[in-house]
Parts: C-alpha cells; structure tokens; sequence
C-alpha cells in the first residue's frame, strides 16, 4: 500500500533529513517510527502528506507515485490522510463538534450526513456530551481524543500520529493507544512516531528504528531499543 524506494531528503542547508530509505507498509498494518529527536521520523510523515518532496526516490500509495501530482491536486491526496499532533492544532474559537465537523465541511457534504459522521466519531473516541464545549475547556485527554476524531471522521485509508502522547500522563497516554488500536483494527493504517518505550515495548507492533534519517532496524514484533 505504502513504498518508499531509495528516498532521500536533503535540505538547503546540507541537513539529510532522510537517507535512501526504502521501506513497504502494507494495509491494516499498525506501524511504530522510534529513534533520537531529530532522527527524521517526522520527516517520513510530511513526506508521505507532500508537504515534502524527496530530493530523489519515488513515494508510492496505493500504486500512485504521490511526487508526480500536481500541486492542484494534492488535496486529494490529503482526504485519505488523517494526521493526528502533539500540540492538538485545534480551533480555539470552535467547539469540539465545530474542529470535527470542519474537516466534512471542506469537503462540500450535506448537513445531514455531517451530523451523523461527526456523532458517530465522537461516540468512537469517548467524547458524547462534550461536543458544545471549547478547547479550553478540555484536559490533555480530551484535547488529543478530538484531535483523532478529526481525523478519522473522513474515514482516511492512513492515519499518521507524531508523538500523540508526549505531553499526557501514562493513563490517558494509553487510553489514546488504545482507541489507535482499536481504529486499526477496523482497517486504517496507523503510523506512529513516538518517544513513548513502554508503549512500543507493551504493544508488540511492527518497530522501525530510524537514526540520522536512515533505517537501521525494522522488526514485526519489535521493541524499542537501542543498537
């Protein structure tokens, strides 16, 4: 489904973000990106949104090489991309219906069919009975849990989470992880970078370690671990 061939990216500056990095992920996988901040894990996630385009090698999704669409098209690309983020990213003048129902609301859907998609979403993540209530007005938990009902709600092929838990406590770092879980096994590919060792360790996922933009280990049933 995904396939990175000989992918390289090197900025400006002489920084190679990502070096030759060749790399297949298949449907329904549940995948962990771990490896030292600066590594380029974040990296691979804007380079499969093309909000970056490798220096060289070919991205490939579903057959289609995401490098050769056009600018005015890449929006397409975007629909089939849920990207959950650490700092949340949420309209702090918005509800949590508001930030979930948005992302149908670009799309040009009918009113109905937002009302049904966004309740359905925020029954799935934990949050019937908070959606008239602000940002502000949310922990950590909930914060991150609207994050990933807005993106899911567009019901993408691929979600991709940078560091989703970084700034929550271990329980509801593992709620978040669970409800991760639970969306892939109704058959999105999840891509997570994370920091998060007891996660990764518990959980038993395929583990692709990455250091100075290159991968150095890729395991089925891995763990997070140095060397």
């Amino acid at each position: 489904m995904i396939k990175f061939d000989n992918v390289t990216k090197k900025f400006p500056d002489g920084t190679l973000a990502a070096y030759k990095v060749d790399l297949e992920i298949d449907k329904d996988e549940f995948v962990f990106l771990v490896g030292p901040s600066g590594a380029g894990k974040t990296t691979i996630l804007r380079l499969l949104t093309r909000e970056l385009v490798p220096t060289e090698g070919t991205i490939i999704i579903d057959n289609q090489n995401i490098i050769k669409i056009p600018e005015s098209k890449i929006h397409l690309l975007r629909r089939r991309i849920g990207t959950i983020f650490q700092d949340y990213k949420l309209l702090t003048d918005r509800t949590v219906w508001e930030n979930v129902a948005i992302s149908l609301e670009v799309l040009g859907q009918a009113e109905g069919q937002i009302k049904h998609q966004v309740k359905e979403v925020l029954g799935l993540v934990g949050l019937t009975g908070k959606e008239n209530l602000f940002p502000q007005q949310l922990s950590g938990g909930e914060l991150q849990r609207t994050t990933i009902a807005r993106a899911v709600v567009g019901d993408p092929e691929i979600i991709l989470a940078d560091e989703p838990t970084a700034d929550l406590d271990p329980a509801n770092a593992w709620e978040i992880i669970h409800l991760l879980a639970k969306i892939n096994k109704n058959g999105t590919v999840v891509i997570m970078a994370t920091h998060n060792m007891d996660v990764v360790n518990s959980l038993k996922k395929r583990v692709i370690h990455i250091d100075d933009g290159k991968i150095t280990k890729d395991e089925k049933k891995g763990k997070y671990a140095s060397g």
